[in-house]
């Protein structure tokens, strides 16, 4: 007697707090084949309560990943190019079904960001160094100005490329010790949710960085009015997300910045990995100290 087998599909689940729940509201989203349109997946259409516990994980995180050693965080993002490296095959896949692109198109987004996770492990203990500075004074004091992490930051990642623009945005917060709350891209999400599982298995502590897929046009409201979140970075590129982020925004005056860029090209370039944007989600402090003490 022959057997049948069926295959076991893949849920496609949230990441929030190290862990992969599904949305409270109960409703999903579906992925079809972007050539011809057959169903793919259902994923997890994020409300705003789920947004919110997204928040909470990120704020009670931020403690521990500020106190980190940047050593630690540099292995910690070079344990994730690793990660993503070993499940290049299986991601390919999601990139030539989920987003159009070829096989050498997948594999060359891959290998730009598994490249791009080491380019910033390799800043986490260099950052400091290259923007703090010691300050002239006119008293017999030292005077130093020093990079620290602003805290929750919110992220909306673009489109396309949606894994290595996810990558990219999602590095240059955390590796200066903020948390982060990602909204991930909206028309190409299933990418997002395995670099999720790529995060839960590279020692990355749970909740630093929590990823949701949904609707930007809802969840932006919300994410901008949140007065636990500190920042947000847009790199949708969209005119009324960004409009929309500004005026929430404006009710704790968190800051705001676009990280979008003209081309999905760009994002290859060293415009995507320009190591001024680390700045934008930092806070400069100033301390003095006696001569002498």
């Amino acid at each position: 007697m022959s057997r049948q087998r069926l295959n076991v599909l893949k849920t496609y689940k949230l990441y929030i707090g190290g862990k992969f729940p599904r949305t409270e509201s109960g409703r999903t989203m579906t992925a079809v084949d972007a050539k011809d349109g057959t169903h793919l997946a259902h994923y997890c259409h994020a409300s705003r309560k789920d947004l919110r516990d997204a928040v909470v994980a990120a704020r009670s995180a931020f403690p521990g990943w500020r106190e980190s050693t940047a050593y630690l965080k540099g292995q910690i993002l070079y344990r994730a190019a690793e990660m993503l490296e070993s499940r290049a095959e299986s991601i390919s896949a999601e990139l030539v079904s989920a987003s159009g692109l070829t096989k050498a198109e997948a594999t060359v987004e891959i290998e730009a960001a598994v490249d791009r996770f080491v380019y910033y492990a390799g800043w986490t203990d260099k950052y400091s160094q290259v923007f703090s500075s010691v300050n002239p004074v006119a008293t017999s004091h030292f005077n130093f100005t020093t990079p620290d992490p602003c805290g929750v930051v919110g992220v909306f990642a673009p489109d396309e490329p949606a894994l290595l623009g996810l990558v990219t945005l999602i590095a240059q917060v955390i590796l200066s010790g903020n948390t982060t709350v990602v909204l991930a891209s909206e028309s190409s999400p299933l990418s997002s949710i395995s670099l999720a599982e790529v995060f839960a298995t590279s020692d990355l502590p749970g909740g630093v960085v929590n990823i949701l897929t949904g609707k930007r046009a809802e969840l932006a409201p919300w994410l901008a009015g949140h007065m636990d979140v500190n920042a947000i970075i847009d790199g949708s590129g969209g005119k009324a997300v960004f409009e929309t982020l500004q005026s929430g925004a404006a009710k704790n005056l968190k800051r705001v910045h676009s990280h979008a860029l003209k081309n999905k090209a760009d994002w290859f370039s060293d415009a995507a990995q320009d190591p001024y944007r680390i700045l934008d989600t930092i806070e400069f402090k100033t301390a003095w100290h006696p001569i002498g003490v």
